[in-house]
């Protein structure tokens, strides 16, 4: 075999095991993310493991941290999550794009509830969560921001506006004070207009 022919299969190889690899890593990362959405708030690496279908040493020698598999959950849910918050308003006014905003958020929170939750408890002491933490705040605010006619997106009023559209809101309603999806939503819808009206 010639070495032209060897270095081409040992980048096979080496390809084949990226592969695997990157395979694995998303396994494990749904496991985590499906704990998670199960009441699990912080699943033990046998667990994780076990619900991967992998074994305990493959989760230790692909995530060397916690921070890790927050990075590949965080990707996973990015892919979700982004076409909805992408695509283009149906609406036209926007009084009736700021309701649209509400559920599309209601969508997003829902799916962002225990991952997010689960994140922010460990947010604190660590770097990656604190800066997507920050990202997604004012992705959020930009996004408000858009909808909201120029005398409304500014002082105290964006601030209230912000504040009750939140992820913070959102779990408040949800966890804290137990409501329905449906009633969440009517309570933001109440609170959005006592403030704009």
């Amino acid at each position: 075999m010639s070495a032209r022919s060897e270095r081409a299969e040992e980048a096979m190889t080496a390809d084949g095991r990226r592969q695997r690899s990157d395979a694995s890593r998303r396994k494990i990362a749904l496991a985590m993310l499906d704990l998670l959405r199960e009441g699990e708030a912080d699943p033990s690496a046998d667990l994780v493991a076990e619900r991967a279908g992998v074994g305990r040493r493959t989760v230790f020698r692909l995530f060397s941290d916690m921070d890790g598999v927050f990075r590949e959950m965080h990707a996973i849910m990015a892919s979700r999550l982004t076409p909805e918050f992408a695509r283009s308003f149906v609406a036209n006014t926007w009084r009736e794009r700021l309701d649209e905003l509400v559920e599309r958020r209601a969508k997003a929170f829902e799916q962002m509830l225990p991952i997010k939750t689960a994140a922010d408890a460990r947010r604190y002491t660590s770097n990656f969560l604190r800066t997507e933490h920050k990202k997604i705040t004012r992705l959020q605010r930009e996004a408000l921001i858009a909808v909201l006619p120029a005398n409304l997106a500014k002082g105290d009023m964006l601030e209230a506006l912000d504040l009750a559209m939140s992820f913070e809101t959102w779990r408040r309603l949800r966890y804290e004070q137990e409501l329905s999806i449906k009633q969440a939503q009517a309570v933001l819808r109440r609170i959005l207009g006592a403030l704009v009206d």
